[in-house]
């Protein structure tokens, strides 16, 4: 202690000193990052703080969430940067912005994926790919999903979401949504897109072992015991020996004649553009494939299920639109016994339909093998037909159903019918603008290059934010902090400005399977307006998470699933 310096004095005298050497490393820190700029360049580094040395803002980026982003665009502007997970970021928001980044991939920018996510999913998939070999790999995997193949998906798809949705309809208690959501897109990606015959067991360690897999693709790049690393390693593994068991019957059935799911159109599309798959490459386009229908559509299911249910008048609009196209005709789901008389007692609100008195109670043990039958797909290992009672009363063209359940519900949607409901396409607009799953993407500046007045040097990460173009962009009339399908017809201003609504991305890179999405989302429409309600299992809405991917907190969106009144009875 310096003489003549009392203890209180002294540790004064410390912590200025303190203070001045952090506020010293932190100039030092912000003159690095002012240094770093192009001096080719006449235009400045865009307005904002890089943070603290080594950290940048990452601790403020995690406890804010979105209002890291919002509150710094609100002070710096659409264009602004950061340092976030040891790199240098410039986050970029506005139409005009976001389309110089996507219309600039292979040439301004390339796609950035973390070096964990590049290990797990492999070499040989389209995420990973750039410039020719991007390409190449788009245009086989474009027959994936052209308007054949979406045709010949449709009705399989309708049969698994009605399946599942009359699980969700006879479970006695509540539902939680996302998880529920992430089993129905997990079968339609395993079962319609890869053409996989699965026990429910199977499908359940699977979907389990994927979600693993998943869980750990954005983790630091250790492969150590015990690391997130190694479980997506292992994870992979596991799923790459499945699939390479799956891909060899198929092969060995060699069918050309009927190309019925995805690994058939990707095998015979290689063929076609003079490229031989290897194994590894068709295990890799397998996952991939998975791994692009799984969380995102499933994030839009749920977010469409939470929105229809804030809003009743939106419901009642689509089952309108569906009755005047003739499509509305509810499923008719029985008790395997002889139906008892519905209920008579009149509701005094004509939105509340009359519920199955005894729906719920018809669910037995769960514990065979469960799932939609699916024809023309390789049979890896078949569960048994469901069987019917033939005491059932109801009648009609049957759906695989739920043990000691019969049903059958209206089929023969197709592309043509869907692209008539046009207020359905703007519902599915809407939710899309609202909540879109992914917030938003990452690229690396191949060159420096100029964005709003500013340079964003090159080597820097560029973010760019969906969720906040959306919240943000002036061509919409009414509020954008609603809830408004309408903004979207022909009679209101057109919004989809190319990149004022972007939630499947844009340019080289938009999403490759946005058209199956929609129709996913609009089938799942369909079937929850004419065959269920829905009703909240907890006294508020939850909190809705938006990174990486939009969902509820804690998977906190429980719901009651009620089937609509049935319409049971015996033919003459």
């Amino acid at each position: 202690m310096p003489a003549g310096l009392s203890w209180p004095e002294a540790a004064a005298l410390a912590l200025l000193a303190l203070a001045l050497l952090v506020t010293l490393c932190q100039h030092l820190w912000a003159l690095r990052w002012s240094l770093s700029r192009d001096r080719t360049s006449a235009l400045p580094l865009p307005k904002g703080s890089m943070g603290w040395p080594f950290f940048g803002e990452t601790l403020h980026w995690l406890l804010q969430g979105s209002r890291f982003h919002s509150s710094r665009r609100e002070r710096y502007g659409n264009v602004f940067k950061t340092h976030l997970l040891g790199r240098p970021v410039v986050r970029v928001t506005g139409a005009e912005n976001i389309r110089k980044i996507l219309l600039g991939e292979h040439t301004l920018v390339s796609t950035q994926w973390p070096q964990s996510t590049q290990i797990i999913l492999g070499s040989h998939t389209l995420l990973g790919s750039i410039g020719d070999l991007h390409r190449q790999r788009r245009k086989i995997l474009a027959r994936v999903f052209s308007r054949a193949a979406l045709e010949s998906y449709l009705p399989r798809i309708q049969k698994v979401v009605s399946w599942e949705l009359q699980g969700w309809c006879m479970e006695p208690g509540s539902i939680a949504v996302y998880s529920s959501a992430k089993t129905l897109t997990f079968r339609i990606a395993a079962q319609i897109l890869l053409g996989l015959r699965l026990e429910e067991k199977q499908f359940k360690d699977l979907a389990r072992t994927f979600e693993q897999l998943v869980e750990n693709l954005f983790s630091l790049p250790l492969n150590i015991p015990f690391s997130g690393l190694r479980k997506g390693i292992k994870a992979r593994d596991m799923l790459h020996e499945f699939m390479e068991k799956a891909i060899q019957e198929k092969l060995k059935r060699n069918n050309t004649e009927d190309h019925s799911d995805a690994l058939d159109f990707i095998i015979n599309s290689a063929k076609e553009h003079g490229k031989e798959f290897t194994m590894q490459e068709l295990k890799e386009s397998a996952i991939e494939l998975i791994f692009a229908a799984f969380f995102t559509t499933a994030s839009a299911s749920t977010s469409l299920i939470l929105l229809l249910l804030k809003h009743p008048s939106v419901t009642e609009k689509i089952r309108q639109e569906l009755m005047s196209h003739e499509l509305y005709q509810q499923c008719e789901c029985c008790p395997a016994r002889p139906c008892p008389d519905t209920l008579t007692a009149q509701s005094k609100d004509n939105e509340k339909p009359l519920l199955h008195p005894t729906a719920k109670d018809a669910r037995k043990d769960q514990s065979q093998p469960l799932g939609p039958r699916e024809e023309g797909s390789p049979q890896l290992c078949t569960p048994p037909e469901p069987t019917l009672p033939q005491s059932s009363l109801c009648t009609g063209p049957q759906l695989p159903a739920l043990s000691g359940q019969s049903c059958h519900c209206p089929s023969g949607i197709n592309l043509e019918k869907l692209s008539r409901l046009s207020y359905l396409d703007c519902v599915i607009k809407e939710v899309l603008r609202v909540l879109p799953p992914v917030s938003g993407g990452y690229r690396t500046a191949l060159q420096t290059f100029e964005l709003d007045g500013y340079q964003i040097p090159k080597g820097w990460s560029v973010m760019y934010s969906i969720r906040d173009t959306h919240e943000t962009a002036t061509v919409y009339q009414s509020p954008l902090s609603g809830f408004d399908p309408d903004r979207f017809s022909a009679a209101g201003t057109e919004a989809t400005g190319r990149f004022h609504y972007i939630p499947f991305g844009g340019g080289a890179r938009s999403c490759i399977g946005k058209e199956l999405a929609q129709a996913i989302l609009k089938l799942l429409a369909i079937e929850l307006v004419s065959t269920a309600r829905w009703e909240l299992a907890t006294p508020s809405y939850p909190t809705m998470q938006t990174v990486p991917i939009v969902h509820p907190v804690d998977d906190g969106l429980q719901l009651y699933f009620h089937p609509l009144q049935a319409n049971c009875g015996s033919e003459a």
